[in-house]
């Protein structure tokens, strides 16, 4: 056994008869107390935790009972200063907890009356959700009962009352909603339901709406006019006669009748409609009238006129007369031609030639004849005769101190009655500025905006 142990212990064996105190070298308990049945490392343990204390005999047999069927199993002897190496156990796996949520302090009434403020928001934003889109278009509003139909569809609808609004690709629609404003790309492939929603459902709708004070504002569906052009359409033409317009390719067509009205022929599959138009919009507003290019005829020439009519009906017979206008285009003035003529009470022949004045030099602007004492009124006989295109006076009852004057224009035989101030100068004369302020104007409302040749004829007391 020696043998053994000297090639793995280096160690000699030491006989029991040697005398060494084994309890003493290993710290048992000294006068033959019990200490086989301790384990010498786990008496070296409470070394190191704490000083050497003396423990009693029957602590330490508590402290480490052996089963009565195990043997102790004798250590290798341990020297004074070595302290044996032990193997850390692996600490216990211990099962997770349960994770517990945080305990928090919650004011129930706060808690309520957060509740109560979201059910009120979500009431609120129902109600707003369920509103009527507007159609909003000028002064116009009214709900859209029908907010499933396209933009498209809702400006046919309101065409009839809004005709600027008749051609789709000359209106654009938007949606105010709130602070939200969204343009309409698509107008016949989108309902005005769809963007509604869009909008209702955006984060940017929301909290606009929640930092707005009107939290219940209209969804305003407005179209606008974005172009305007002139001329007519590419389907409708304006043509001269029937036969015209029957040969063309155009759907409607405006004809001047012989009756002078306007008519429309419309063509379809179905054949041709011709109905007669009070009002063609195609065609331009045309006002009668008469426009002079050249000065007002001057007072002192029309009052030279007036005193040779009163010339020639002295007498029983009271004869009428003639005189001529004209326009001195070199001088740019105006002379009077009186022309040969045989006249009577109510019959004037005259010659017209103008030999002495050429057409070149003057234009003939205006006929002027008397009717002495008998009213200024156009007779039958100066219908036939006065068919050039010019103007035409007419002075009667030249007995009275003023005279009346009638004044009318002939447009190839068609004649219009025209104020005498559009092309004669009226009686006046300047006067003292101080006369004006001393009359004191009381108008009830506003005066109206006149013509400008209204205005002056207003001023010369014509009008």
């Amino acid at each position: 056994m020696s043998e053994q142990n000297s090639s793995g212990f280096p160690f000699a064996e030491v006989p029991d008869s040697a005398g060494l105190d084994i309890d003493a070298i290993f710290g048992g308990a000294p006068n033959g107390g019990v200490t086989g049945n301790v384990n010498p490392f786990d008496a070296a343990l409470p070394q190191q935790a704490a000083p050497p204390a003396p423990i009693p005999q029957a602590q330490a047999q508590e402290a480490a009972p052996q089963p009565m069927a195990q043997q102790p199993v004798p250590a290798p002897p341990v020297f004074q200063g070595v302290q044996p190496m032990q193997p850390t156990p692996a600490p216990a796996v211990q099962p997770e907890a349960p994770a517990t949520q945080p305990t928090l302090d919650i004011d129930p009434l706060a808690a309520a009356m957060a509740e109560q403020e979201v059910k009120a928001e979500q009431k609120a934003a129902k109600s707003l959700f369920e509103k009527a889109p507007v159609f909003h278009y000028g002064s116009a509003r009214e709900d859209i009962t029908d907010p499933g139909m396209t933009f498209e569809e809702l400006r046919i609808a309101k065409s009839a009352d809004f005709p600027e609004l008749g051609e789709g690709k000359k209106v654009s629609w938007t949606v105010e909603y709130g602070k939200t404003v969204k343009t309409i790309t698509d107008p016949k492939g989108i309902t005005i339901a769809s963007v509604k929603s869009e909008i209702e459902l955006s984060k940017a709708f929301l909290d606009n709406l929640k930092k707005a004070k009107d939290k219940n504002p209209d969804c305003l569906v407005k179209p606008k006019v974005t172009a305007q052009s002139k001329g007519i359409a590419s389907y409708k033409g304006v043509f001269a006669s029937l036969e015209e317009a029957r040969a063309s390719d155009k759907a409607i067509c405006t004809i001047p009748g012989g009756d002078g009205r306007v008519y429309e022929l419309r063509k379809n599959e179905l054949g041709e409609f011709i109905a007669p138009k009070d009002s063609v919009i195609d065609l331009g507003s045309v006002r009668a009238g008469f426009t002079p290019a050249l000065p007002l005829v001057p007072m002192e020439l029309l009052a030279q006129i007036i005193s040779f009519f009163r010339c020639c009906m002295t007498g029983p017979e009271e004869f009428e007369a003639l005189a001529h206008i004209l326009w001195d285009k070199q001088e740019e003035k105006f002379v009077v031609r009186v022309p040969e003529q045989t006249v009577t009470k109510a019959h004037i022949d005259a010659k017209l030639n103008r030999d002495d004045l050429p057409e070149e030099r003057y234009l003939h602007y205006i006929d002027i004849h008397s009717h002495n004492s008998m009213e200024a009124k156009f007779s039958p006989v100066d219908d036939e005769d006065e068919r050039a295109t010019r103007i035409y006076i007419v002075v009667g009852r030249l007995d009275k101190f003023f005279p009346d004057i009638t004044v009318r224009m002939s447009c190839g035989g068609t004649y219009l009655t025209l104020p005498p101030g559009c092309v004669l100068e009226s009686f006046g004369a300047a006067f003292p500025a101080e006369w004006r302020t001393q009359v004191k104007l009381l108008r009830r409302s506003a005066p109206p905006v006149l013509h400008p040749l209204a205005e002056r004829l207003r001023c010369q007391g014509i009008v």
